[in-house]
């Protein structure tokens, strides 16, 4: 696995909402669903988003916006309209004053608006992570990205229309993985992107001695690794490989490797009952003692004590 799996990989919808909303201009949607990881394509028309902090950014039918961060944001049919509905967590619509008085109404599963034949449509998707790999994915995101429908797989965002207006047994699993395929397509066209300023270790995948680094620190977290192992592995010397690793991907190879570590560790305490002694030599320490000093030095907290405010969050 490459970086971006692993990372992908903890990035899974499960129960994610879903909805398509038919409008006509005037028309604004004010989103404060509060969801760490949203993603929406417009079926018909224009539009733009609207957050705080930054200028307005356009978007195209056909177009892929990612959104991260639970901070609210608008999403209209012009960056000077006033909002007329309101998406609450669950998906549920309010409108808002002026708003045409049918522009809550359902009008099939998962759809709202005023008329079927609207000049506007848009369809979102919802995730809502908890997990540290998932941080590490949302960390590297800005705050609204929008990918051209040019570079995106047509056929991904084709199937959605006819999946969100059924409901048939296992729908919500058939959306959920629509949601996961989308998001993994326009993430992969995003970082493609030059403008996107890719995260160091999305660029050092490319790069013939860090990339192959990367993947094995990836595909095997357990391993004692060394930079003396690591380097021999990847056919340079320690210099060159310390020094090169560092340059892509912003630290060193072993600084690297402990924060990978404790994600997964992190994820562990949270997902799982094992025990800290098994979590530890799943990522590569020696007992619980030594996760424990670990996790402290860089989380700065004990394994038990995360597990204990995961639990209670």
């Amino acid at each position: 696995m490459d970086v971006l799996d692993d990372l992908l990989a903890g990035t899974r919808a499960r129960g994610g909402v879903f909805n398509l909303t038919i409008l006509d201009p005037p028309w604004g949607l004010h989103i404060v669903d509060e969801a760490p990881l949203a993603l929406a394509t417009l079926v018909r028309g224009s539009a733009w988003i609207i957050r705080a902090g930054q200028a307005p950014v356009r978007m195209e039918e056909r177009d892929v916006a990612v959104l991260s961060g639970p901070e609210p944001y608008v999403v209209a049919d012009q960056p000077d309209t006033e909002p007329n509905l309101r998406i609450h967590p669950f998906g549920i619509c309010e409108p808002l004053p002026g708003a045409p008085i049918d522009y809550s109404a359902r009008l099939g599963v998962r759809t709202y608006g005023a008329r079927p034949d609207g000049e506007a449509m848009v369809v979102s998707g919802t995730y809502q992570l908890e997990g540290d790999v998932s941080r590490r994915l949302l960390a590297a995101l800005p705050s609204v990205l929008v990918v051209p429908a040019a570079d995106v797989a047509g056929p991904v965002m084709d199937m959605v229309l006819g999946e969100i207006q059924r409901d048939e047994p296992g729908q919500q699993s058939v959306l959920d993985r629509w949601l996961d395929l989308a998001l993994i397509t326009t993430l992969r066209a995003w970082f493609a992107r030059p403008e996107s300023h890719a995260p160091g270790w999305y660029q050092a995948q490319s790069d013939p001695v860090v990339g192959l680094a990367l993947r094995l620190l990836h595909e095997e977290p357990a391993h004692p690794w060394s930079v003396v192992e690591l380097a021999d592995r990847t056919g340079v010397s320690r210099a060159s490989l310390a020094r090169r690793f560092t340059g892509l991907v912003g630290e060193a190879p072993m600084a690297y490797l402990t924060g990978w570590r404790i994600a997964l560790a992190a994820d562990l305490l949270r997902e799982t009952t094992d025990t800290v002694e098994s979590i530890a030599r799943k990522v590569g320490y020696a007992n619980a003692f030594a996760l424990s000093v670990a996790f402290k030095r860089v989380r700065g907290t004990s394994p038990t004590a995360h597990r204990r405010s995961s639990t209670a969050a």
